[in-house]
């Protein structure tokens, strides 16, 4: 007898890809990654720390050292690093949820890296062709970090669903934001796109 399961999609693994200030206790990713199951997390890098290089080179590091279907998670600078990877590797990915992305090409508040820094360490331009996945890009109304108008344009390139949430700052503890609930139906949408073409397949 055919096990029905046999068949069944593998659960995705979801890989978290920190921005420029890596991993802090309170931020919805150390939260959500302390949550769940399946759950990898780009580690700090302890040199070379600016390196758009280094970056993407830790994230592909995870990822294959990963069997099965994988979901990225990025937020911040952390979702330039994924989407300068996506566009250099060929791995397959269910999908991808891309959080306040941090607008590299202009000036960084005060206490951020110098536009010099981040052009002369690999960051510019930001890439704009569509992305090899689905994914989902969640954009604030009032980033310190990023102007709307132009995530909303970084996202149609990307050919990303744009979500808008409002006033939340830049997502993070210094907004006021630690657990992030939307993050899991994030996900749970990207991996029903994929379950949804895997069982069309099988019909």
């Amino acid at each position: 007898m055919t096990n029905p399961s046999a068949n069944a999609p593998s659960v995705p693994t979801v890989v978290i890809v920190p921005g420029l200030r890596d991993h802090v206790d309170e931020h919805w990713q150390t939260l959500l990654e302390n949550k769940l199951d399946r759950v990898r997390s780009v580690p700090p890098l302890s040199e070379n720390k600016l390196s758009l290089a280094a970056r993407i080179a830790a994230l592909d590091a995870v990822i294959s050292d990963i069997d099965g279907p994988i979901v990225l998670v990025a937020h911040s600078a952390g979702v330039m690093i994924t989407v300068h990877w996506a566009l250099q590797a060929n791995r397959p990915i269910v999908g991808a949820l891309l959080a306040t992305p941090a607008d590299l090409e202009r000036q960084l508040p005060e206490g951020y890296p110098m536009l010099e820094d981040l052009n002369s360490n690999g960051w510019l331009p930001i890439p704009r062709r569509q992305l090899p996945f689905p994914s989902i890009v969640a954009v604030s109304s009032n980033d310190p970090l990023a102007d709307r108008l132009r995530v909303a344009n970084m996202a149609e390139v990307w050919g990303s669903r744009l979500v808008d949430l409002g006033d939340v700052g830049h997502l993070n503890p210094a907004s006021g934001y630690g657990e992030w609930s939307q993050a899991e139906e994030f996900i749970d949408e990207l991996t029903q796109v994929r379950e949804d073409v895997v069982s069309q397949t099988l019909t």
